[in-house]
């Protein structure tokens, strides 16, 4: 099992950027499906975006075109960048990493790290 941790969050105005990163630490990270999720205040936590070992992306609506994730496996590591930054993307973000076998259960079975604070100002 990998645990994750979680950096680059910040304070930007709407219409900026901002990069969070996602460092694993543990073996076989090809192995692991990773994912962003956000929460917001007084809500629920949301799936904002996922990347398999191979590359496949799948994005929530709200985000796509806007958002994009990456992982480089050599260095164990899971990028979202997001562009275009909304008063409505304002959240904690948390990465998820969880088995390939357990994908379908990530909230339940992955590794969350912290979360990193997100404030888009309008």
């Amino acid at each position: 099992q990998v645990e994750v941790a979680e950096s680059g969050g910040g304070l930007v105005q709407a219409g900026g950027s901002l990069r969070l990163s996602c460092a694993a630490f543990g073996s076989d990270f090809a192995l692991y499906v990773m994912s962003w999720y956000r929460q917001a205040p007084g809500k629920e936590r949301e799936l904002v975006a996922r990347i398999t070992s191979g590359g496949s992306t799948n994005y929530a609506d709200s985000v796509k075109g806007r958002f994009t994730v990456s992982r480089d496996n050599a260095k164990n590591t899971v990028t979202l960048q997001m562009n275009s930054l909304k008063p409505e993307d304002t959240a904690v973000y948390y990465c998820n990493a969880v088995h390939i076998r357990l994908w379908h259960q990530a909230e339940e079975f992955g590794s969350w790290g912290q979360g990193t604070q997100v404030t888009v100002s309008s």
